[in-house]
């Protein structure tokens, strides 16, 4: 059973950074895509960004247009989402998941899921 936990959330002015972390602990966290996705109250969970077990695929939403970068350090079972040129449209819940079947943008290929952290971006 994969736990994940996210920190790193908080608020933020238009145009700034924020860094976001997922702790990964009981299971193979190594041998698991990883991905973000987000949610905005009464709107459908959206994907982020996915990584690939080695950290050499990555691929993104639409929305994010070369403003995010997700990474992972196996050794210490992190997988991290770097924001930057935020916009208060990014203002959501984010959530880390990880699918044992490798990177996805379907939700659904997702076995387990951290709680959340809310991100806010103030104009």
């Amino acid at each position: 059973q994969v736990q994940l936990i996210e920190t790193g959330g908080g608020s933020v002015q238009t145009g700034g950074s924020l860094r976001l972390s997922c702790t990964a602990s009981g299971g193979t966290f190594s041998s698991a895509g990883m991905g973000w996705f987000r949610q905005v109250p009464g709107k459908e969970r959206e994907f982020v960004a996915t990584i690939n077990r080695s950290g050499s695929i990555t691929y993104y939403g639409d929305f994010v247009k070369g403003r995010f970068i997700i990474s992972r350090e196996n050794a210490k079972n992190m997988v991290y989402l770097e924001m930057a040129g935020m916009k208060p449209e990014d203002t959501a819940v984010y959530y880390c998941a990880a699918a044992t079947s490798g990177p996805s943008s379907r939700q659904t290929m997702y076995n387990y899921w951290g709680q959340g952290t809310q991100v806010t971006v103030s104009s």
